[in-house]
């Protein structure tokens, strides 16, 4: 057959043997029409949304709750006062070793092998015990700063820079845990202290961070020198040196915890008075 011959009319294909079944969710002759699915109501099968025309079910979002941070803070209190402990400890120990190295110096057949033995023993232990209580504390310490801070963004959520996320992440940045803790301490004391009954915001002074914070700082600058020190000391005279380094360290730790102590039970307070009794002083 070539392409200039007349064709005939088209066959038609022939019936199908079963009528044609409608596909799901086709609308079928004859039934009701059963609107769109955003019209208010799910489709058949499916469970009910929260929101008008929603076709399936949703949790609503969690919302931010003041949570108490006494039970945290008298925790942090505890174990604080333990590491204060346990670094007056190591300064007696490294004035051990320093007292010891002087006696070395002046004359080195006057100090037995036991005497120090003794020394690298106790030095060892209190070194032991310092790791072990600062893991501890600075767990639950973080756990106690979160929650103030979470409890902060819900009384003045506009005084804070930073999410509440940096509470954590803050303290385990190089170099930025040296101020990013300490801005949003800050904040969180000015979002926990309650206005004047004019208004005007009520006079609390922030001494009680700003001290912890700087002996905080200067005691882990002179420890991280001390490490280096220490690590480094290979002669009775550099041992000496650094033994009175980790005194001095020791000591701005044991400040630094008790300064902890009265900023932790101070914002404690402050937040506990201001969700019980309401942003506003009576007086």
């Amino acid at each position: 057959m070539s392409f200039n011959e007349p064709q005939g009319p088209p066959t038609p294909p022939p019936a199908p043997a079963y009528p044609a079944q409608p596909q799901p969710g086709q609308h079928q002759p004859g039934q009701p029409y059963p609107g769109p699915p955003y019209a208010g109501g799910p489709r058949p099968g499916q469970p009910a949304g929260p929101y008008p025309g929603m076709p399936y079910a949703a949790p609503w979002p969690p919302a931010d709750v003041l949570r108490s941070p006494r039970g945290p803070a008298l925790a942090v209190c505890v174990l604080l006062g333990v590491a204060a402990a346990v670094n007056l400890f190591s300064a007696a120990v490294s004035g051990y070793a320093y007292s010891l190295m002087n006696r070395v110096i002046a004359g080195p057949a006057d100090v037995g092998g036991d005497a120090l033995d003794r020394s690298d023993v106790l030095t060892g232990i209190a070194g032991a015990l310092q790791v072990v209580i600062l893991l501890a504390t600075a767990v639950v310490f973080i756990v106690w700063f979160h929650r103030v801070r979470v409890n902060g963004g819900i009384m003045r959520p506009e005084v804070f820079t930073q999410t509440r996320g940096w509470a954590i992440g803050g303290w385990f940045v190089p170099i930025g845990n040296l101020f990013l803790p300490y801005r949003t301490a800050k904040e969180i004391w000015t979002a926990s202290t309650r206005f004047a009954p004019d208004g005007s915001l009520h006079g609390v002074s922030a001494a009680p961070v700003n001290a912890w914070w700087a002996v905080w700082v200067l005691s882990a600058v002179s420890d991280r020198l001390f490490s280096t020190l220490y690590g480094r000391a290979e002669t009775p005279e550099a041992l000496r040196d650094a033994s009175a380094v980790g005194v001095v360290s020791d000591l701005l730790t044991v400040a630094a915890a008790v300064l902890a102590v009265v900023f932790v039970r101070k914002l404690t307070a402050m937040q506990t008075l201001k969700a019980e009794q309401g942003p506003y002083a009576a007086v």
